[in-house]
């Protein structure tokens, strides 16, 4: 397939085959770009079936954003499109009947680490920082799978924090419900123990496309480490300057070792909008 309108680096990027692919790039230097009119090659290059293909990305806006710009490109497809949120959920509501009812709402947890800090007296002038403090504390626990009793916390005494963060799991569980990182740790679970489903969601999705993947979190890298299996047909691209995501889990030091957990990466690519560009080669 011929490509037109596209500088030399981004043509490399775009025109990669199988087998994992890293792409670096600065702000505006058409990273988006990069990654619609790489899907657009796939199926029209490379003959893959747009139903194979997931494009993942952190937020609704950017999902849709790209699935906008995707389909000006190419048309309707069935190229899934969605959020890490959105495609996991996806697969526990296929596997275990899982409703929306059922996830916690950004609301409903302020709320009840609200009623928490009130309950356990703890003082403190401004009440929604310490909130979104504690929840963020919460979640990378859930998401670097640290034990409780060897955590230490930054906002409030230990102890306290220890007994709050029992009371939180306690109530969501009394109210049936799931917060972001339990949907991951369930979903990491699932695919790691039921060899029939993950083979069924490998299947499905044979391209996987990662946005902005200096955002990424340890968990959300393993699950979709996990869906690539063997062929590996995975593509990221992120920035590794920032991480706007930091203050939930992200590790931009996961872009690092991509290399050691995908071995066979045939290169990276480096660029920024000022058309700098720098390929590696891996061996």
């Amino acid at each position: 397939m011929e490509l037109i309108n596209y500088s030399s680096n981004q043509k490399k990027a775009i025109e990669h085959g199988a087998g994992p692919l890293m792409v670096l790039a600065g702000p505006g230097s058409g990273k988006t770009f990069v990654i619609t009119h790489r899907i657009k090659y796939l199926i029209k290059g490379s003959g893959i079936n747009p139903a194979h293909i997931l494009v993942v990305t952190f937020s609704r806006a950017a999902a849709k954003e790209m699935r906008d710009r995707f389909e000006k490109l190419y048309g309707k497809s069935y190229v899934t499109f969605g959020t890490f949120h959105s495609v996991f959920f996806s697969i526990l509501k296929t596997a275990y009947g899982f409703s929306a009812e059922q996830i916690a709402s950004d609301e409903l947890r302020y709320t009840l680490i609200k009623e928490l800090i009130k309950k356990n007296e703890i003082v403190n002038e401004d009440i929604n920082t310490l909130s979104g403090n504690l929840l963020n504390e919460i979640a990378l626990i859930k998401q670097d799978n640290i034990n409780i009793k060897n955590y230490y916390s930054n906002s409030i005494a230990s102890d306290t924090f220890k007994k709050l963060y029992r009371e939180y799991e306690s109530e969501l569980e009394s109210r049936n419900k799931l917060d972001f990182e339990d949907m991951l740790l369930l979903t990491y679970e699932l695919l790691s123990e039921r060899k029939d489903i993950l083979k069924a969601v490998q299947e499905r999705y044979q391209y996987i496309l990662v946005d902005e993947f200096q955002d990424i979190n340890f968990l959300q890298y393993n699950i979709i480490k996990l869906m690539t299996g063997k062929e590996q047909n995975i593509t990221v691209v992120g920035d590794d300057d920032q991480s706007i995501y930091r203050f939930r889990g992200a590790r931009p030091e996961i872009m690092l070792g991509f290399e050691r957990d995908f071995r066979n990466v045939k290169f990276q690519i480096h660029y920024s909008n000022s058309g700098c560009f720098n390929q590696t080669y891996i061996v």
